[in-house]
């Protein structure tokens, strides 16, 4: 017999009892003033009912309440309490730990004013190594824009790949969960022109995320930066590709010939595609869809391909997903092998819904015809 497994949501693993008691734990290990036993249980009599964000919230409000000091004296306890480094806490990733996450909402929450400006903002930078502290950020940059891009820059410089990383994501457009802030779209460009050669992933990854934030109202001012750091000829080739379609990403899925240009994937590609094969045309949510075809050209050429998925929502809207297929470039008399298994699976956001549905092959953004198949109820 086998037994499911049963996934356990985030925010029972991000924030959870053992969490909260060690966190109490380190508070009360260097203020021993600070009732650990007490805040363990105020935060754990709401924490069950509530989503991460809120559990963040409840867990920094309590934080505040069972402290005995306030202003930079209870930012010093905080500090003081966390290990001397990251790996000391057993982090091994560059996000850090949940267990961290109150620390930077407490700062953003209790320390945001002119008086304690400089030590808020040098303590999320400190912070950020035990749990990225983007979203405590926003608050400081809507509040006092000016001196928070000062420190945004210096961010940059920082030998800390992490701090680095905070300096590109804390000022993204459109940074997911966060609040927007009120600063011009395309401020940050002078980081990102310092972060894009940068030696970690992890922030060239934000950069290209930024990037990608700007891309749908200013699609030209992110190909004109691409564009000159392209020509600066300073980042590695295979980095700054990294860079340019985790920038453009949404663009491709779209078609939009510029970015395939951009990217040496011509949208008027000589290419020829055979009918495309489905193994099954009828299927269930969970079912994998099989199917196959092959690229031809009589020139050599470089293809960027993807398959769309189209159906029609419960509430009678149609609706695209496009998928990722294959990167390569076309021989003459040697086609390309296009196929695929792909698994339909209702996610949280994506409801497969019994109905017709169609699926296409999509190659330097150019849609070739699209073949039907039939979800059914199981």
């Amino acid at each position: 017999m086998t037994v499911k497994a049963v996934k356990v949501p985030l925010k029972e693993t991000a924030l959870n009892r053992e969490r909260i008691t060690q966190i109490g734990h380190q508070v009360h290990g260097v203020c021993p003033d600070f009732d650990a036993g007490a805040f363990v249980r105020e935060v754990m009599a709401d924490l069950p009912a509530l989503e991460l964000k809120d559990r963040i919230t409840r867990t920094s409000e309590a934080l505040h309440t069972h402290l005995p000091v306030t202003g930079t004296e209870a930012l010093d306890v905080l500090l003081r309490s966390l290990p001397p480094t990251p790996e000391a806490a057993g982090i091994t990733n560059d996000f850090g730990w949940h267990t961290y996450s109150p620390h930077s909402d407490f700062v953003a929450r209790y320390l945001c004013t002119g008086e304690y400006l400089d030590q808020a903002l040098a303590a999320l930078a400190r912070l950020t190594r035990y749990f990225s502290a983007e979203v405590a950020v926003r608050d400081f940059l809507n509040t006092f824009p000016d001196e928070t891009m000062k420190a945004v820059d210096a961010w940059s410089r920082d030998e800390d790949h992490r701090t680095r990383r905070l300096a590109s994501e804390a000022t993204r457009p459109l940074l997911p969960w966060a609040p927007r802030i009120s600063l011009p779209v395309n401020a940050a460009l002078p980081v990102l022109d310092r972060l894009y050669t940068d030696p970690s992933t992890y922030v060239r990854t934000s950069v290209g995320n930024h990037l990608h934030d700007l891309v749908d109202t200013q699609p030209e001012v992110v190909l004109a930066t691409l564009q000159r750091w392209k020509d600066s000829r300073s980042a590695a080739d295979k980095h700054f590709a990294f860079i340019a379609r985790t920038a453009l990403r949404s663009k491709l899925k779209k078609g939009w010939p510029d970015a395939y240009a951009f990217l040496g994937f011509p949208h008027d590609a000589p290419v020829e595609l055979t009918p495309l094969v489905l193994e099954r045309t009828e299927l269930v949510d969970g079912d994998v869809l099989s199917f196959s075809a092959a690229l031809t050209a009589t020139v050599a050429v470089p293809v960027h391909v993807m398959f769309v998925i189209s159906s029609i929502t419960p509430t009678g809207k149609p609706r695209e997903k496009v998928y990722f297929l294959n990167r390569n470039t076309v021989q003459p008399g040697r086609p390309l092998s296009l196929a695929k298994p792909h698994k339909l699976r209702s996610t949280a956001t994506t409801k497969i819904t019994p109905g017709p549905y169609t699926v296409a092959i999509q190659v330097n953004g150019r849609r070739f015809p699209a073949v039907p198949f039939t979800v059914v109820a199981a």
